[in-house]
């Protein structure tokens, strides 16, 4: 057996990616439903306490982790379909990434809007992603096989 014979060695590297995702899948798992217990039980908290008051911020700094575990389910549903297919989805990438700005943008702190370099470069950032998941669908658009009448 040669180290370095091409394909045993990208056989290898192969197998390594994989073990090295299935690895990380679980840590993102178990991360995840440790943020999602926690943000529950502190939801819940908020709920009994008299003195929690929703409008002081508190509304939005609960929608930005819940979006930021919504991401991380999209993170962990990125590396199954990895795991699956062996190819990256470039689709689920994009929407992700689109997530990931609309989460930024929904939890923008008051005056920034005040800021219009920063509101700028979100929308050239939306508009790309936007463009670019467009531009994938349409080259997908002749890889579905023709539905039969």
């Amino acid at each position: 057996m040669k180290l370095f014979d091409d394909k045993q060695f990208l056989s290898a590297i192969h197998s390594y990616e994989r073990q090295l995702a299935k690895l990380l899948a679980l840590l993102l798992a178990a991360v995840v439903g440790f943020a999602a217990l926690e943000l529950l039980v502190e939801t819940g908290v908020g709920l009994v306490q008299r003195e929690t008051n929703w409008f002081d911020g508190s509304l939005i700094k609960l929608l930005d982790r819940l979006l930021l575990i919504f991401i991380a389910l999209e993170v962990l549903q990125n590396v199954t379909a990895y795991l699956r297919d062996q190819v990256v989805q470039i689709e689920l990438v994009l929407l992700t990434a689109l997530t990931a700005v609309a989460r930024k943008v929904i939890v923008l702190p008051p005056g920034t809007e005040n800021k219009p370099a920063l509101m700028a470069g979100f929308g050239v950032i939306v508009v790309g992603l936007a463009a670019a998941y467009w531009l994938v669908r349409w080259a997908r658009r002749d890889d579905k096989p023709a539905q039969a009448s």
